[in-house]
């Protein structure tokens, strides 16, 4: 593996079925950052694959199939911590966050191992409506990880995060779907690693994206977050 150099930032995006949104997307995060980009094509069927091969300025891992959110942020990490990142910025291609944000983002790890965004802190400005049922999850979710860990976090899921390399190289993440963030919180929490929010937009346009494999449903939703947590924090990675 490289040696790792601590001021190479690589930004990591995982897509999936984001025709309407990838080009621009990719565009915007190359106004603000010059070093490498690696996007994670979670096996896409709507012409995503095609615009992204048509790019020379990022690097593409593509899945055969679908294998989950959780699994692409996975081997975007694994890819840039092997090219020698010294920091990870990861972000969604869905049109939902401002690429603008990536520089302070990279910034915030003078600070602390992990900065994560936040759509709910009081600079978080707001675009659309989020769906209730959602804001519900999250808030509920967010409260047991602050019970647990005494963060005051106020936002568990929003995609747009940094992390240092040496703090990624301290997790073993195995989660492939959208429950992957508490698994990552669970093993930052027992690592003691330092995380630190930063204010970015409430960004909504389709309110009825689904989460597939029957979690529509926000109940069962929870009941999957909170095992793959509870699971977290009991594991014996070592």
């Amino acid at each position: 593996m490289p040696v790792t150099d601590a001021r190479r930032g690589v930004v990591v995006l995982p897509v999936y079925n984001e025709v309407e949104t990838v080009s621009g997307v990719v565009d915007a995060v190359r106004k603000v950052f010059p070093g490498e980009v690696i996007v994670v094509d979670d096996g896409s069927t709507d012409g995503t694959s095609s615009l992204l091969a048509g790019r020379s300025d990022i690097r593409v891992i593509t899945h055969d199939t679908n294998l989950g959110y959780g699994r692409s942020l996975i081997d975007g990490f694994d890819a840039a911590l092997k090219a020698g990142a010294g920091a990870v910025v990861t972000m969604d291609c869905d049109g939902q966050h401002e690429p603008a944000h990536i520089p302070e983002f990279l910034a915030a790890l003078d600070e602390c191992a992990i900065a994560s965004g936040s759509r709910y802190l009081p600079g978080s400005r707001r675009v659309g409506t989020a769906p209730p049922e959602r804001q519900d999850v999250n808030r509920r979710v967010t409260a047991v990880i602050n019970e647990v860990t005494g963060w005051s976090i106020t936002d568990a899921f929003c995609g747009f995060k940094s992390y240092r390399a040496e703090a990624l190289s301290q997790l073993s993440l195995t989660e492939p779907g959208y429950a992957m963030p508490l698994e990552l919180w669970a093993q930052a929490y027992r690592a003691g690693l330092c995380v630190v929010e930063r204010p970015v937009e409430r960004i909504y346009f389709d309110g009825d994206r689904s989460f597939g494999q029957d979690l529509d449903d926000p109940d069962r939703r929870f009941r999957y977050y909170l095992r793959v947590w509870e699971e977290a924090l009991g594991r014996d990675d070592g």
